[in-house]
């Protein structure tokens, strides 16, 4: 196995009771369906695997851990309903970053799940306000966008939010620094890799469990198999973005990148 921990994200969980906050196809890529979830839980579970949040992950030894790092990006309803219980059953723990912006609307949590979450001993991240590309933004914007939020949150839950995920991956150096004069003790985006226990933690890689993903291929990864070609394919996009620019990114991932993979 590779070393270091791998940090699994993902978004919101399908059911066949439940309706998606956004069918948009660049969204739906990346919501799993419960039932996937169930069974990927099931395999770390029986094959000895702990599941942490990341607080948890960075005050331990990762070199030591059979373990993966298991987040939630945005803050859909479906993080208390579907995901918490199911987390629960298996002994494992998670990060959910909210988007504070979001809450009470269609398809999220509102502030009384957020605290509900928070006293069933889950970690509460920050995913930003509104979910704005943070390397497409000014100063005053950025603080908007990442300080604000924490703030918000903390009144909500009555304890300190200390981890932050960038919206999209996207994120600068200005960021970064607005992240930490905030007071958050890591920011995870969408690089691909793992974490060594002296991998940057204003950098964490993670990687997208994605909506159809095949048990075997979730295996392989959690093993330590398979990341080489997804830090390739992560490359070439980011020579796309940094071209192109966000907007244009977004539009040509859409059209061109149906069942893409990477942010």
């Amino acid at each position: 196995m590779s070393r270091g921990l791998l940090y699994l994200m993902y978004h919101e969980l399908e059911t066949s009771r439940s309706t998606v906050s956004n069918n948009q196809p660049g969204y739906l890529r990346y919501v799993v369906r419960a039932d996937d979830f169930r069974d990927q839980l099931a395999w770390l579970k029986a094959n000895g695997f702990s599941g942490l949040a990341v607080g948890e992950a960075l005050r331990l030894d990762s070199a030591a851990q059979k373990a993966v790092v298991i987040t939630f990006d945005d803050g859909t309803a479906t993080d208390l309903t579907v995901a918490a219980p199911m987390l629960k059953e298996f002994g494992f723990s998670a990060t959910f970053y909210t988007t504070s912006g979001f809450l009470g609307k269609r398809g999220y949590l509102n502030p009384a799940q957020v605290r509900e979450l928070c006293q069933l001993g889950f970690e509460i991240g920050c995913h930003s306000r509104t979910h704005r590309f943070l390397n497409d933004l000014p100063l005053a914007e950025l603080e908007q966008e990442i300080d604000r939020p924490k703030r918000e949150l903390e009144a909500i839950i009555g304890s300190s939010v200390e981890h932050y995920s960038c919206p999209g991956g996207r994120w600068n150096q200005a960021a970064l620094e607005v992240a930490k004069r905030a007071g958050y003790k890591s920011v995870a985006t969408s690089r691909i890799g793992r974490n060594s226990a002296r991998a940057n933690r204003y950098t964490l890689a993670r990687v997208a469990v994605m909506r159809g993903s095949q048990l075997t291929s979730f295996k392989r990864l959690c093993l330590g198999n398979g990341l080489m070609l997804l830090q390739s394919r992560m490359y070439l996009l980011q020579g796309l973005k940094s071209i192109l620019g966000n907007s244009v990114y977004e539009r040509w991932r859409s059209a061109a990148l149906p069942h893409s993979d990477s942010q």
